[in-house]
């Protein structure tokens, strides 16, 4: 359950902090006191994305943090999964906002948006303002039924999206195939020359750079074997370092006898005059050898550009030209046997068409049994919500194709008067109407999925007198199984509160403020008065607010 809300810097919030309690959470408070920022702060918390109008105004940062308290077994097993662990059976869920960025945390560690709703996925449910419109469309129907059943269908939705995906990836290689097919003859034709064409190059992986080192140097001979030369004439001809260094080694081994450290000069500049002579006679071969063959040039460049050619043309390497050729011999052989080609593709489609059409009948068979129970229930709750002639029940039909969530199509459909016939929810149903039919599904689904936490924001939108009567009911016997978080405006919900909060708002020196308070039995009662009577609230109103009060209290020790 939602153990606490810290707010700071948020729209009208400064600072608020909230301690919720168990069953039914009522937060009442003028229009525009600041409701709609409770439950805006909870889905920031919560992952979702944030506007920027939501930061308050000359604040540097804005702060949200919920408390969780997980002590359902189930409900930590899949926390763990996302490897999310409580600590002392505790989740920290907060959101740090800036005007550049926000930084969400969990236990305080920084996670990524989509984690934090994948967590709160499994600790709350929030059904927001509009939100029952979406029973207008025929898709929501499905998504529902899914999420009742989804303990039935286990891993089926997934494997059903996998088969869906082979059995498409079938059809585009078929289609890819059969147009390949027109201009066959053509395609393998040039397909055969260009395996032909590096086949031919007999390439080695390697040569392009031993070619390119060949071709720089006999590019290059002339002013090679100038260097050469040159260099040859100032250390191995006459006059040249050689001769001098010669003389002056013997020159001072005429005299090293007479000074030792003479004697270890001498014995250095010998190893000079070695080294030199050495490296004249390698110079003296290197030049003899390095006579520029044009024919070896003429087929080192003709070879280099055949090589170049081929890797600009097939992938930048030979490594790459190499397996181009592979990959061309693999088409040319399926091109060569279409035939067979054709008949493999058709088979693999006959049978990913197969299991689809298997994983397909077996969620549609899933889908209708779970239908027949929740349509049941929804019913009973409906019932309870003062549809007292209703009739609710869920249709099937085969949308004629496969998709990813198979071939079903599904649509409650309702008649709220007897001797009317059943009908789509958009052709019968008013907003106030849909608002009670979410709330029963949305009680359905809290016990099968085992969340905790419901937030109802303004539920009971387009509803009043004994509707509303019944609605206040029908939430306070889920309150005996959840914890309830109920925005409302009607005094009959307010009054079946375990726990009654008011926000309002107040401006000090032109600034406005919002906060919230807990209140106590006798406050209740004047919040209730207020919704009850509006602008000037009588001694009549304050006592039908007295008596609405203790009508509750009886109701919800009999339940």
């Amino acid at each position: 359950m939602l153990v606490s809300l810290h707010v700071k810097n948020l729209a009208l919030m400064e600072e608020a902090e909230v301690e919720f309690g168990d069953g039914l959470n009522i937060l009442s408070g003028e229009t525009g006191a600041g409701k709609s920022i409770i439950i805006g702060s909870i889905n920031l918390a919560l992952g979702e994305k944030v506007p920027k109008e939501m930061l308050r105004e000359q604040s540097e940062y804005a702060l949200v943090e919920l408390v969780f308290r997980v002590e359902n077994k189930e409900q930590a097993r899949q926390l763990q999964e996302l490897d999310i662990y409580p600590e002392n059976d505790e989740i920290i869920m907060s959101r740090k906002i800036t005007a550049s960025r926000s930084v969400g945390k969990i236990n305080s560690e920084t996670v990524s948006a989509s984690c934090m709703r994948n967590v709160a996925s499994l600790l709350i449910d929030i059904h927001g303002q509009h939100e029952h419109q979406s029973l207008l469309h025929k898709k929501k129907h499905l998504e529902i039924l899914d999420e009742y059943a989804q303990d039935k269908l286990g891993n089926k939705k997934e494997v059903l999206k996998k088969r869906f995906q082979e059995y498409q990836a079938a059809l585009v290689e078929l289609d890819q195939a059969q147009k390949d097919g027109e201009g066959r003859e053509r395609e393998l034709s040039f397909l055969e020359y260009e395996i032909q064409e590096i086949a031919d190059a007999n390439l080695i992986p390697g040569e392009d750079q031993e070619l390119e080192i060949s071709y720089k140097k006999m590019a290059n001979s002339r002013r090679i074997m100038e260097a050469a030369a040159n260099a040859y004439e100032m250390t191995g001809a006459d006059g040249s370092s050689t001769e001098q260094i010669g003389r002056a080694l013997r020159e001072l081994q005429s005299v090293a006898e007479y000074d030792p450290q003479l004697e270890e000069l001498s014995s250095q500049l010998e190893e000079i005059d070695v080294l030199l002579n050495d490296f004249n006679r390698e110079l003296s071969s290197y030049m003899s050898d390095g006579e520029f063959d044009e024919e070896t040039f003429y087929e080192t460049e003709k070879r280099l550009d055949l090589v170049n050619h081929l890797k600009d043309k097939f992938g930048g390497s030979i490594e790459a030209v190499l397996q181009a050729k592979e990959r061309k011999e693999l088409r040319s052989q399926r091109l060569r046997d279409y035939e067979a080609y054709l008949e493999q593709l058709l088979e693999r489609l006959s049978q990913a068409k197969t299991a689809l059409k298997d994983i397909s009948e077996e969620v549609s068979k899933i889908r209708q049994k779970c239908a027949k129970k929740l349509v049941k229930q929804v019913q009973e709750a409906l019932v309870d919500l003062n549809f007292l002639d209703v009739s609710f029940t869920m249709e099937f039909e085969d949308s004629g194709k496969y998709t990813a969530n198979g071939r079903d199509e599904a649509e409650f459909l309702i008649s709220t008067n007897p001797g009317e016939p059943l009908k789509p929810l958009g052709k019968v149903a008013s907003g106030g109407e849909l608002s009670r039919i979410m709330l029963a599904i949305k009680t359905i689904l809290a016990e099968s999925d085992q969340i905790e936490t419901l937030i109802f924001d303004e539920i009971d939108a387009g509803i009043s007198g004994r509707t509303a009567q019944m609605v206040a009911e029908k939430m306070n016997l889920i309150g005996k199984s959840h914890q309830i978080i109920c925005i409302t405006h009607l005094p009959q919900i307010a009054a079946m509160a375990d726990q009654h909060y008011l926000i309002r708002k107040n401006v000090v020196k032109n600034v406005t403020y919002s906060n919230i308070i807990l209140l106590e039995e006798e406050e209740s009662v004047s919040e209730l008065a207020r919704m009850l009577g509006g602008v000037k609230i009588t001694d009549t109103v304050r006592e039908s607010a007295r008596e609405m009060k203790a009508l509750a209290i009886s109701v919800k020790s009999q339940k």
